[in-house]
């Protein structure tokens, strides 16, 4: 327990006097950098976990958590019976198919992906069917297509312009080989948040994706959604057993490499930035050291009237405890609020610099994303007390061993 007396005479230390100014000028420092350390870490954890977060919401809302493809034998619609028994597991289910095209509008041509769904049934893909910007999916049949926003500007396409779908298949002809193309009409435009999917994704009717792209039995894959993918790798186990002929993956082996470099990223980060608290807590330990030369005499006088060795050796660590204490709530408290209001923080930056920070066609996202995980915020608040606290202890016994006859002999 710490006493009334080692409180007032460790908070009376916290204000130093006008003589030692140099000493107030390192308990600033001390205390603006382990504040700055703590926010910026909390900042940049939560950025790292919204990106990480948003961007899987994104792929799993757009991707299907779970692919059966053929190799020789084709999927039948009477295959998806094998599934009855993981309904509680199973979202719902979709016959498609995925290639590679080019888009022609006019004197532009762009590489384009693909997509087309058995049963014409893009409107079950909520991130679609709620991103609809222009157009309707209910006139989505033969002949018309939905693309992406980040294409239509690129291309400057509308609702109701005609453009012209090439594929990989070809038509022999007395002058060689021509690849297939065919017309159609924008019914719709999307946007998903997702810059790389918005700019490269074009659905199209599968009657239109057959003729096109002269498909096979072994082109169309069975995509499966589940209810909480999260549980995937034990689901894809259970489908695997029940599809033994096919070849099954899921969205966690497509991504595998990606979101493990994410994680090394986010906890190299974390790593580098808690130098920055370590590196403020060495101003701690340089200002009690100094704090510790000037009290030398008032803490020899202490020792004479009957405080003991510990009691002084509390008053320095709480002393530079204080510090640290302080500056990591205040470090959490600016960290929490900037974290929530870094997308606006973001907008108005790029207006007054008139500079872009966190382009979209390099980080997939149209906004900032931001998490607050009290979980980060927690261990991040403990590593800097613990940092403080290891910080404080050599100072404190270092007046605490101060032999009171030796410092008034030479005062």
């Amino acid at each position: 327990m710490i006493s009334k007396l080692e409180r007032t005479i460790a908070f009376r230390y916290l204000k130093p006097k006008k003589k030692e100014g140099f000493l107030k000028v390192i308990s600033i420092f001390s205390f603006m950098g382990i504040a700055l350390g703590v926010s910026i870490l909390i900042i940049v954890m939560s950025v790292m976990n919204g990106f990480r977060t948003e961007l899987i919401n994104k792929i799993l809302g757009f991707n299907p958590h779970i692919i059966v493809k053929p190799y020789d034998e084709k999927i039948k619609k009477k295959d998806l019976e094998k599934l009855d028994n993981l309904d509680d597991y199973i979202q719902r289910t979709s016959l498609t198919f995925s290639g590679q095209g080019i888009l022609i509008n006019k004197n532009n041509t762009t590489g384009i992906l693909v997509r087309s769904y058995l049963d014409n049934d893009i409107s079950k893909i909520n991130l679609i069917k709620e991103g609809i910007i222009d157009g309707s999916l209910e006139k989505f049949s033969k002949n018309t297509v939905s693309i992406g926003k980040d294409l239509a500007i690129s291309l400057d396409l509308v609702v109701g312009d005609n453009i012209t779908i090439m594929s990989t298949s070809s038509i022999e002809t007395p002058f060689g080989g021509l690849p297939l193309q065919e017309k159609f009409i924008i019914s719709s435009i999307f946007t998903t948040g997702l810059a790389e999917f918005d700019q490269n994704v074009v659905f199209i009717p599968f009657s239109n994706a057959n003729s096109l792209f002269e498909l096979n039995d072994e082109d169309i894959n069975l995509e499966i959604f589940l209810r909480k993918p999260g549980n995937v790798k034990q689901i894809k186990e259970k489908i695997q057993t029940l599809f033994n002929n096919y070849y099954v993956y899921s969205w966690t082996d497509l991504n595998k490499s990606f979101f493990g470099a994410l994680k090394v990223e986010r906890n190299v980060m974390f790593i580098i930035l808690t130098l920055i608290i370590i590196v403020a807590a060495f101003n701690i330990i340089s200002g009690l050291t100094i704090l510790v030369k000037n009290k030398t005499k008032e803490i020899a006088i202490l020792r004479t009237l009957g405080v003991s060795k510990l009691s002084i050796a509390k008053i320095f660590f709480l002393t530079g405890f204080t510090i640290g204490l302080l500056a990591t709530i205040t470090g959490v408290i600016f960290g929490v609020l900037f974290s929530y209001y870094i997308e606006d923080i973001r907008i108005l930056i790029t207006s007054i610099f008139n500079i872009q920070l966190f382009p979209e066609e390099i980080y997939f996202l149209s906004q900032m994303p931001s998490e607050i995980n009290l979980s980060y915020i927690s261990i991040i608040s403990f590593f800097s007390l613990l940092i403080t606290f290891i910080a404080t202890i050599f100072p404190a016994i270092s007046a605490a061993k101060l032999d009171p006859i030796k410092a008034l002999k030479y005062e």
